[in-house]
C-alpha cells in the first residue's frame, strides 16, 4: 500500500525547517544549515514521488531513500514524523541522552534505511540495493542524497562507476550543492566544478536544477530515469541555511545551534514566509 502525506509540498517543506530549528535548539545540536538546505528536496520526494506506507515501514516494494549527509538528519526526522513513521512529539528527544534520535542517521528509526555518519557510505549501500533489486527483478527504487562535500570521498566515485556500468536506472541520486562544508566553501577545500559534468562522463543521465525551485525538484524526481539503462543524477543547487536570512550561506550554521535571539528570529522568519 502507498501512503503520502496530503498537506502541500510547501506546507512540509516550513513545518521540516520549523522541526530543524526547535530540535537543534533544544539539544543545542549542530549541523542546522545542512538540514535547510535539503528541506524542499525532501519535501517533494515524500509528498510527491516516493511510494511508502509508514504504517509499514520494511514494506517489501517500498522506494528506498538514503540520507547519506547524515549529520543533516534532524530533516529526515522531521520529514518521517509528518509522514506518519512515528508521533511528532518524539522529535522533543533529538540528541537527548537515551533517545534513537541521535545526531546522525540511526536505522532503528522507523523509515531509515541505513544509519549514516562517515561520509561517502551511503551511495555504495545504495547501489548494493539497486543492484540487488534489479537481480531480484523487484520495481521498487532507490532514492540517495549526497552532500557536496561528500564528494570529496573515493568511496562516492566507486559507485558512481559502478552503477552505469550494471545499468542501474532504478538508482537516483540528489546532490545538496550548497557550496559550503563543514570547515569552509567548497571551491577552498576541494573544487568540485564542472559537479554535473562529472556525473556525466561517469555514465549517469544527469540534470542541473534549484534545488529549492518545488516545481523544478518535482519535475526532475518524477522523470527519473532521465535515460534508459543509465542511473541518474540530480546536482540540486541550494543555500546552507535556507529559510532563516542569517543563517543563509553562513559557514557558522555548520556547527553553531539557534538559541536565544537568533533561535526566536528564526522562528519568526520561518513563519512569516510560510
Amino acid at each position: 500500500m502507498e501512503q503520502r502525506p496530503t498537506i502541500a509540498v510547501a506546507e512540509l517543506a516550513y513545518r521540516i525547517r520549523k522541526h530543524c530549528v526547535v530540535m537543534t535548539s533544544r539539544a543545542n545540536a549542530s549541523h542546522i544549515g545542512s538540514s535547510l538546505s535539503m528541506a524542499d528536496m525532501l519535501a517533494v520526494l515524500y509528498a510527491k514521488v516516493l511510494r511508502y506506507d509508514a504504517q509499514q515501514p520494511r514494506w517489501e516494494d517500498r522506494d528506498r531513500f538514503i540520507l547519506s549527509k547524515g549529520h543533516g538528519c534532524a530533516a529526515l526526522y522531521a520529514v518521517l514524523a509528518e509522514c506518519g513513521y512515528f508521533p511528532v512529539s518524539e522529535l522533543d528527544t533529538f540528541y537527548q541522552n537515551g533517545s534513537p534520535f541521535a545526531g546522525h542517521t540511526m536505522h532503528n528509526i522507523p523509515g531509515v534505511e541505513i544509519s549514516a555518519g562517515s561520509l561517502g557510505h551511503g551511495l555504495p549501500v545504495a547501489t548494493g540495493m539497486a543492484l540487488a533489486a534489479k537481480r531480484d527483478g523487484k520495481s521498487h527504487r532507490i532514492f540517495c542524497l549526497l552532500s557536496d562535500g561528500e564528494c570529496d570521498e573515493g568511496s562516492v566515485w566507486e559507485p558512481a562507476l559502478f552503477a552505469p556500468q550494471h545499468k542501474l536506472d532504478n538508482l537516483a541520486v540528489m546532490v545538496d550543492y550548497n557550496k559550503i562544508q563543514s570547515l569552509g566553501r567548497v571551491e577552498e577545500v576541494i573544487n568540485l566544478e564542472p559537479l554535473a559534468e562529472k556525473w556525466r562522463a561517469f555514465g549517469w543521465g544527469t540534470r542541473e536544477i534549484d534545488g529549492h525551485d518545488l516545481a523544478a525538484i518535482e519535475k526532475a524526481l518524477t522523470e527519473v530515469p532521465f535515460q534508459a539503462g543509465r542511473p541518474s543524477c540530480i546536482v540540486g543547487h541550494t543555500v546552507k541555511g535556507k529559510g532563516v536570512s542569517y543563517m543563509e550561506d553562513k559557514l557558522l550554521w555548520h556547527y553553531r545551534a539557534p538559541r536565544g535571539p537568533d533561535f526566536d528570529t528564526a522562528m519568526a522568519e520561518l513563519e512569516r514566509n510560510r
